[in-house]
């Protein structure tokens, strides 16, 4: 009994913490049935502000963004790790100082001040355009045009595959050398080892990097709101999901219609997490 109310003890600031939070939850769930502008009692409106969702087509542009970012550079992201951690696990010289060197940008990625920096990097007189230069390509506004002011973003978040790679280097050196010296026996080339051995065996710490990835690209909103002064341009091509639901909340006090879009958004969240536990049946393997 000591022993369980020295863990609740140790829980107890969670606990209080949980207060300041289901509390809004649930309000936010009342709210988004409701037109509240946070200025008059909220009023019961019912299924109003879900119905109007589907007819705004500022939102489905938004839903666009978030999902072709998403689905776009959560792989590369996830791959660019792999390749790193791969590189890593070789035993090179000085491995804490290139690990910590290739987990900081994944600590300051989301950060006002990189974003503001790679706005520079990609700005009309950045860096990209001076080394395009070089190889007489015309320089143009990354950050200003609608077809590419995406994919700067989309850069930005392949750069920031710190976090997974670390997962991944500590996945890959759980793997038993041995499987590796017989399939090089048997004549095994590299490739074939590293997709018979390294990913069926790597494939829940893949698992795990994605879940983890989907949740947070879903919810992605300071670079789309620093990139472009929290207007989402140009064009909308950085509207994200996130940045439109700020818009509707806190630009035009129009509460109701952004809780019901944060409770849609936990739905898209918890559909595509669904679909990834069905499927990871399929191709995770918890079999060493």
């Amino acid at each position: 009994m000591r022993k369980d109310r020295a863990g609740y003890l140790f829980l107890l600031p969670w606990f209080i913490g949980m207060l300041f939070t289901i509390v809004p939850f649930f309000a936010s769930l009342y709210l988004a049935f409701t037109d509240y502008n946070l200025l008059n009692a909220p009023v019961w409106i019912g299924f109003e502000n879900f119905a109007d969702m589907f007819r705004d087509p500022v939102l489905l542009k938004s839903l666009q963004v978030t999902f072709v970012y998403t689905f776009v550079s959560v792989p590369l992201s996830l791959a660019a790790a792999l390749g790193v951690a791969m590189l890593l696990n070789r035993g090179i010289r000085g491995l804490p100082w290139y690990r910590a060197v290739f987990y900081l940008p994944s600590l300051l990625g989301a950060s006002v001040a990189v974003v503001l920096l790679w706005r520079y990097v990609f700005g009309f007189d950045g860096i990209v355009n001076a080394f395009l230069g070089w190889f007489g390509i015309e320089a143009i506004s990354w950050t200003s045009d609608p077809d590419y002011a995406l994919t700067t973003l989309i850069i930005l978040h392949i750069w920031t595959f710190g976090s997974p790679m670390v997962i991944f280097l500590a996945g890959l050196r759980q793997i038993p050398v041995m499987y590796y010296e017989a399939a090089a026996v048997d004549g095994a080339s590299k490739w074939r080892r590293f997709r018979s051995i390294t990913l069926p065996l790597l494939s829940p710490i893949i698992f795990f990097n994605l879940i983890q990835s989907l949740i947070a690209s879903f919810q992605t909103f300071t670079q789309g709101f620093v990139m472009n002064n929290g207007g989402g341009g140009p064009a909308n091509s950085t509207l994200f999901y996130n940045l439109y639901l700020y818009q509707q909340g806190f630009n035009q006090f129009n509460m109701g219609y952004a809780s019901a879009m944060a409770w849609t958004l936990l739905v898209i969240i918890a559909v595509f997490t669904a679909i990834t536990f069905f499927t990871a049946k399929y191709w995770v393997n918890y079999d060493s």
